[in-house]
């Protein structure tokens, strides 16, 4: 069997519970792309591009055939509220467009929490059908360098970068025991970002639609939390532990400074005004 994840010595490359934690240098990526490829696996990418959001959709896209699995078969599934808005791409062979439509939101809260029932309900009817893996990604973001096969797992999570180095106190989990992403202080791995995390279609499913119900049950008892979905995928994750791992290299953000530890910005947030791309004004 070929060597496909290597060592540094210079961060943790496991988790405590033995998953991989992946890094550039890491892994070998023309192993571990040409592994998979013999797979031929078929690939799902939801997208959400509401609002004045659908301005980020043509950059996503862009630099997605350019470094997001290549050669790998790919559908980009987007839901907007302006089909009008999707940008002509140019795709790879293997590599598709689906187009949704969803309500418009008046808040950018009703955008992440939504997202998470019409990624529920369109798996049910249509993308369990036609995807092996699925990711779910933010479209205010700029593939920079190579995303492949080594993010495929049952259940891939992404290190927020601005909490990657932090201590467990510091973490925005959720602290309130009356919403159903409350986290004990005492308690937590890492802090995800919901930004982007992939794996196996029904393994995501499964993510997904929890962090659908939860929110439901929460707004039955006049509570959001914190940081909505990706506070009910925090406290999933918690107890169903991810089977790897990615870097903060796998999201960064054009906002901060590049460490040393992280070589490579794979896929980087943009700098928006959120007072003008967001339909309550960012609050």
């Amino acid at each position: 069997m070929p060597i496909i994840f290597l060592r540094r010595t210079d961060v943790n490359s496991v988790t405590n519970w033995n998953a991989p934690l992946v890094w550039e240098g890491t892994f070998d990526p023309v192993v571990i792309d040409a592994i998979y490829k013999r797979m031929d696996p078929r690939v799902a990418v939801v997208l959400f591009a509401v609002g004045k959001y659908t301005r980020f959709l043509k950059g996503f896209l862009d630099s997605a055939e350019k470094y997001f699995l290549v050669d790998f078969r790919v559908t980009y599934y987007i839901f907007t509220d302006n089909k009008g808005d999707v940008p002509p791409i140019e795709l790879a062979k293997g590599r598709n467009i689906s187009v949704f439509t969803v309500p418009s939101a008046k808040r950018w809260q009703e955008v992440v929490l939504g997202r998470m029932k019409w990624a529920t309900i369109s798996i049910d009817k249509q993308i369990r059908n036609e995807a092996d893996y699925l990711y779910m990604m933010d479209i205010d973001s700029v593939f920079h360098n190579r995303v492949g096969a080594e993010s495929f797992s049952q259940l891939s999570a992404v290190l927020h970068r601005g909490y990657m180095n932090n201590k467990r106190a510091d973490f925005p989990y959720e602290r309130r025991p009356e919403s159903k992403a409350f986290i004990p202080a005492d308690e937590g791995d890492y802090y995800y970002t919901a930004a982007i995390w992939c794996g196996y279609l029904e393994d995501m499913y499964k993510l997904v639609k929890h962090c659908y119900t939860q929110s439901e049950e929460d707004a039955k008892n006049n509570i959001e939390a914190v940081w909505q979905e990706e506070s009910h995928l925090n406290r999933y994750l918690l107890y169903n532990k991810p089977t790897k791992v990615l870097s903060a290299e796998y999201l960064w953000s054009d906002y901060d400074p590049i460490p040393a530890d992280v070589r490579v910005i794979r896929i980087s947030q943009l700098i928006k005004n959120y007072e003008e791309v967001r339909p309550n004004g960012g609050h």
